[in-house]
């Protein structure tokens, strides 16, 4: 490697706006982010599939399939 052109690695505190804090490895000493697993509907299971249910629907109506 050559000396001089690659940026400080740092172990950088990421901080979410939920108040979870993990470290991880960055170019950035400290970085704030909006969403975390912590508070991520997706990770945290409260996630709405009445929608996702709704196009299936459709899709299954379009396609003439029946349960």
């Amino acid at each position: 490697m050559r000396e001089g052109i690659h940026p400080n690695y740092y172990q950088a505190t990421v901080t979410c706006n939920c108040g979870n804090t993990f470290v991880t490895g960055s170019t950035k000493s400290a970085i704030h982010v909006e969403i975390c697993s912590k508070c991520h509907s997706f990770y945290t299971g409260q996630q709405k599939v009445a929608a996702a249910r709704g196009r299936i629907d459709k899709f299954n109506r379009k396609y003439g399939i029946s349960k």
